[in-house]
C-alpha cells in the first residue's frame, strides 16, 4: 500500500468513525479523481486527502490551489451528474502534516 493510500485509509476511517458512510473511493473521470465520496445523512460529501511532511510552503491546506480546486469541482459535477437527482453535497478536506492529528475541514470552497 502506497503511503498516498494509506493516508485516504486514514481519513476513511476518522470519516466513518464521526458516521459518515462510503459511497465510492478513487472516483476518477477525465475531468480529476475524487479521492472519498461518503454521505452524511442525505449530504454528499466529496473529500479531497492531502498530505505533507511539513508545514513549510504552507502546508497540506496550501496544496489545494485553485487548479486542483478546479479538477475537484468539475470531477463533482461530472459525478453529479450521473445521478437521478442532485443531493444537497459539499466539498471536505481531510489533512495530515508531519507527526500532528489529521484536520478534518468542511465545505471547504464556501464562499
Amino acid at each position: 500500500m502506497s503511503s498516498g493510500e494509506r493516508y485516504e485509509r486514514d481519513a476513511e476511517a476518522l470519516l466513518c468513525k464521526a458516521g459518515l458512510t462510503v459511497v465510492a473511493r478513487n472516483w476518477s473521470c477525465r475531468m480529476g479523481e475524487i479521492d472519498l465520496i461518503m454521505r452524511e445523512g442525505a449530504t454528499l460529501v466529496f473529500v479531497e486527502v492531502r498530505q505533507r511532511v511539513s508545514a513549510s510552503f504552507g502546508g497540506a491546506s496550501a496544496s489545494i490551489g485553485r487548479q486542483k480546486r478546479e479538477r475537484i469541482e468539475r470531477a463533482a459535477g461530472l459525478y453529479l451528474s450521473t445521478l437521478g437527482t442532485t443531493p444537497a453535497c459539499r466539498i471536505d478536506a481531510v489533512l495530515f502534516e508531519g507527526g500532528k492529528p489529521p484536520q478534518w475541514l468542511k465545505n471547504i470552497f464556501a464562499e
